[in-house]
């Protein structure tokens, strides 16, 4: 630290003397960056914040009277107001004693006040002071050489980024903590936890920070405590973040150890970069392999790497991606790091795909919810992961046109195939196939599609739909063939049957499309 007030009063050969405040006060423990001497009657000009002052009051009268008090209070405001932290006054020069309105001003502005005697040079105080900054900056020298060491060897060992940050965390005696690219907080086992009561609100402005995208340092106040954030990695593709809490403003000592590891954290991060890039290539190979029914070979190849695949049955979740976050696919690789391949991922072209179980899956939409719709297909096994694979991109199509976060194929599979059907617009094409009927009602003033309606809405019985319309079994006969001949369709078969009962179901309702006057 700096000197003091309090380390001047101690030294012997300077023999100064408190006058005020009292002994004990903390003004006395303000660092004094410098120290300065002058007789002028307003020296703040040629002042600093923080330094002493010494005068021997040339400036004041000799012989003080009442009218002087106010030059004694507007001097020492003056002192105060420009951050000066002492007086130092020099009795037996020019004033015998101090002067009493000297003394009273410097108490009633919270002056510290010092009495020099006639034997103590000036240039002694000043001196002390310099051999004070000087043996301060030596050790800080000292110190910081010694840190670089320190943060340099911990860089050598097997674990060396938890190393680093734990040499860090002592070195500064505050906690450190590091995010990754998603903004999850890496715990490290020689590292102090961020305080309980400040957890949430640091990790929420860490992944703020991380949503930038952009290289950043900030100084925050969080819960009361000083918290500095740093980001890690390159413009638009950020590997994490460092907070340092518990911590005092960083001298450039202590800085340039920060730096120091900011360097090498991102460094052991950049070259992981690398690696992740081939896995990823890996992880598309693999998964064509599954889709290629070579579940065997898929399998040995992620035990050599991974571990192990998701277990049946398993989910398969799609999201688009044309550009995918780096952030999102590094949560991705922690995910499945974390679970021991119990989660797996690939890209195949703008799409994300995610193979999980049910065990897992909430923490996987979690994840990729807050990057795009998703959709998620039914339970599977690995050899119906081309089936899968469709439903899933079926729940993704449905889940971006309704705008939700996330669709799951069961919701499209409740309706059965006319459903399916109705999730893939079929309207045009029942129109497509009923215009020629749509038409013939229209010109010959007929009522054919009504009939045909009203006659699987009675499952095709003839007499029930006969009297539903008021004609005879017969008529009823010879409209449903017309509508046949019309659409070249054999109603007596169950195929163009069927199909003609799906295009009434899809027809999309308009005024001239169809006719319902029915009694």
């Amino acid at each position: 630290m700096p000197p003091s007030l309090n380390v001047l009063l101690r030294s012997r050969t300077l023999k100064l003397r408190l006058v005020v405040p009292d002994l004990g006060a903390p003004v006395l423990d303000e660092p004094i960056s410098w120290v300065h001497s002058s007789d002028l009657g307003d020296p703040t000009p040629f002042l600093d914040a923080g330094q002493l002052l010494l005068t021997d009051g040339t400036q004041f009268p000799v012989s003080s009277t009442t009218a002087d008090g106010k030059a004694y209070s507007d001097y020492v405001q003056r002192l105060v107001e420009h951050g000066i932290v002492g007086l130092g006054f020099a009795t037996q020069v020019v004033h015998g004693t101090l002067p009493p309105g000297l003394e009273e001003a410097c108490r009633n502005h919270g002056l510290p006040l010092l009495e020099v005697p006639d034997r103590t040079p000036f240039i002694a105080i000043i001196r002390s002071v310099a051999d004070y900054l000087a043996k301060e900056e030596h050790a800080r020298s000292e110190w910081s050489l010694q840190a670089q060491r320190a943060i340099s060897r911990a860089a050598l060992r097997p674990d060396g980024l938890t190393s680093i940050l734990g040499e860090l965390e002592r070195q500064l005696h505050s906690w450190v903590a590091l995010y990754d690219a998603a903004g999850n907080y890496v715990r490290m086992p020689r590292n102090r936890p961020i305080p309980s009561d400040i957890a949430g609100e640091v990790t929420a402005k860490v992944r703020r920070a991380l949503d930038l995208g952009t290289r950043s340092a900030s100084h925050l106040e969080v819960g009361g405590q000083s918290v500095t954030l740093q980001t890690l990695g390159r413009k638009g593709s950020l590997r994490g973040a460092l907070v340092l809490g518990a911590i005092e403003p960083l001298d450039p000592a202590r800085a340039d150890i920060v730096n120091s590891v900011i360097g090498l954290a991102s460094l052991a991060l950049e070259q992981a970069r690398t690696l992740d890039t081939a896995r990823r290539h890996l992880r598309a190979g693999v998964f064509e392999q599954l889709l290629a029914g070579s579940t065997d070979v898929a399998v040995k190849t992620a035990r050599q790497v991974w571990g192990q695949l998701p277990r049946e049955p398993l989910l398969v979740t799609a999201s688009r991606q044309e550009n995918p976050a780096p952030n999102l696919l590094e949560a991705l690789e922690l995910l499945a790091d974390d679970y021991r391949g119990a989660v797996f991922y690939a890209l195949r072209g703008e799409l994300l795909l995610v193979l999980a179980g049910n065990a897992h899956q909430e923490k996987v939409l979690e994840l990729v919810k807050r990057h795009g719709a998703c959709g998620v297909s039914a339970e599977t096994s690995m050899d119906g992961l081309t089936g899968a694979l469709e439903e899933a991109t079926r729940a993704l199509r449905r889940a971006t046109e309704l705008g939700r976060a996330v669709v799951e194929f069961a919701e499209l599979s409740e309706g059965g195939m006319l459903g399916l059907l109705r999730e893939e617009k079929a309207g045009p094409v029942a129109r497509g196939l009923l215009q020629p009927l749509i038409e013939h009602d229209r010109t010959e003033q007929t009522e054919l599609l009504a009939t045909v309606r009203e006659w699987f809405a009675n499952n095709c019985v003839w007499d029930k739909t006969a009297r539903r319309l008021g004609v005879h079994r017969h008529t009823l006969r010879n409209r449903i063939d017309a509508a046949g001949r019309i659409l070249g369709l054999n109603l007596d078969g169950m195929r163009d049957r069927l199909e003609l009962f799906a295009a009434v179901q899809f027809l999309e309702d308009g005024p001239d499309t169809h006719q319902r006057s029915l009694t």
